[in-house]
């Protein structure tokens, strides 16, 4: 008798597993989050790095519209030194939906305020560190394909 390996229910950004591939390097290590990994119930992606973007790397924002905008081609996003970066943001996001798409996964945990990632808060495209609300693209993009989307805040305070 053969059992079958259980797929992962979870999509965890990467930078909340503790692997430092945030902009600036960094990581966050969020027990419970750990935990599904641990077993087995979760897998990690970074979509700035499966997008192409170095780590360590500039800070970047959503210019000129939503996430939206930027799937749409009527947005960018750009870096602090004015680097567009709107098609490694969008390899991202689409290597990230072919990840959850073949591992059959519903939920979503992404870094909230990241112009990938957050689900509710995005930085404002000034570069200035004024938040507002909005999605990143890769969380849109999860959205628009049925994917529950979520902040770290929010699973952690479920």
């Amino acid at each position: 008798m053969t059992s079958k390996m259980k797929q992962p229910a979870y999509l965890i950004s990467a930078c909340l597993a503790g692997q430092p591939v945030r902009y600036d390097g960094k990581a966050f290590q969020h027990q419970a989050l750990q935990l599904l990994i641990q077993q087995n119930k979760a897998i990690t992606a970074c979509p700035e790095m499966l997008g192409g973007l170095s780590c360590p790397r500039e800070p970047a924002e959503i210019r000129g519209g939503s996430a939206q905008d930027v799937l749409a081609g009527r947005a960018q996003v750009i870096t602090a030194q004015g680097l567009d970066v709107t098609q490694e943001f969008l390899d991202g996001a689409y290597k990230t939906l072919a990840l959850v798409q073949k591992n059959h996964i519903q939920i979503a945990v992404l870094k909230e305020n990241s112009p990938s990632c957050g689900s509710n808060m995005i930085y404002s495209g000034c570069l200035n560190g004024n938040k507002i609300a909005g999605m990143g693209i890769t969380a849109a993009l999860l959205r628009q394909h049925g994917i529950q989307v979520m902040s770290e805040q929010e699973f952690l305070n479920a």
